[in-house]
């Protein structure tokens, strides 16, 4: 099951103040010193932010934006084959800058006007309960750094193409961006912690690793398998299972490597059927009882 802070670097703050971004052991950036301080300051910068207040406006160099450049490249033609319709309208709707990293503003500012949503700035690793809090109230909270540019086309952590790439074509969709909304209330109304993680877990294999029908094919919708170049060729070959919300919110996996069994709705209304119901009737009884439905060797 997901497991609170697997996704992020962490981030800490000296005695002097400089924030110093500890990269785990299969970061392709571990011992460059000139991104390892860049990635310090982009995380003082949100460490910084006063909430309600203006997002920080990252100066990316053109390296950054090359690396932008580079993944939309490469990702553009591969949604055109693998991403469901669905996800291709919101896309085309929001219609992101190809050539240069947004501000996060400008996100805002594009995401607005179709679905209510806009997004703020995270250092990295945002407390479980905060993040979907922030879901609830159409708030996405964002990284603002990019990845290693030795190898753009991978990341071992999310990072603001994952975020905006992924997170913000998937939110430009009213039925997609419905969904997160309500998988963000619910955990205003769960206690334990175990029903919060219930909840992500279902999240994790749907609005972040979802497959679904499109007519005979099998797309993606999920904005963990679109903002990944790699993950696009191989989901179509994994353990393709149908909606199951004990499955999914107790299945155990691995979030470093290509996820070996994905979840296939039918349709978006099946989507919006099955596990947007879910977050929107979910309190902490429910999820205990779907919980003990899991089979031991889950």
């Amino acid at each position: 099951m997901f497991e609170e802070g697997q996704l992020y670097s962490a981030v800490t703050t000296q005695d002097d103040g400089t924030v110093t971004v500890h990269l785990a052991d299969n970061h392709p950036g571990l011992h460059d010193e000139a991104y390892l301080a860049r990635r310090g300051e982009i995380a003082a910068a949100a460490l910084a932010h006063e909430p309600g207040g203006p997002v920080p406006v990252v100066q990316y160099t053109d390296d950054e934006h090359g690396i932008w450049r580079t993944v939309c490249a490469e990702l553009a033609p591969k949604h055109e084959r693998y991403a469901h319709p669905e996800f291709l309208r919101g896309k085309e709707a929001l219609g992101l800058p190809a050539e240069r990293v947004p501000q996060l503003s400008e996100v805002t500012a594009l995401l607005a006007p179709l679905t209510g949503w806009s997004y703020t700035c995270a250092p990295g690793l945002v407390p479980l309960r905060d993040f979907y809090g922030r879901l609830g109230r159409r708030v996405f909270s964002s990284t603002q750094y990019l990845r290693h540019g030795s190898q753009p086309l991978y990341t071992p952590e999310p990072d603001i193409i994952h975020e905006v790439v992924g997170h913000g074509n998937q939110l430009a969709s009213p039925r997609f961006a419905a969904v997160t909304e309500a998988a963000g209330a619910a955990t205003a109304r769960l206690e334990t912690d175990e029903a919060v993680k219930f909840v992500a877990d279902v999240f994790w294999f749907s609005m972040e690793f979802g497959v679904m029908a499109d007519g005979p094919d099998l797309k993606a919708y999920g904005a963990g398998i679109l903002s990944s170049y790699g993950e696009m060729d191989e989901f179509g070959s994994m353990e393709i299972r149908p909606l199951d919300l004990v499955d999914m919110g107790t299945l155990n996996y691995d979030i470093t490597a290509y996820q070996p069994v994905l979840f296939r709705a039918a349709s978006v209304d099946e989507l919006e059927d099955v596990v947007g119901s879910f977050f929107a009737t979910v309190d902490d009884d429910l999820a205990a009882r779907l919980r003990a439905q899991a089979p031991a060797s889950v």
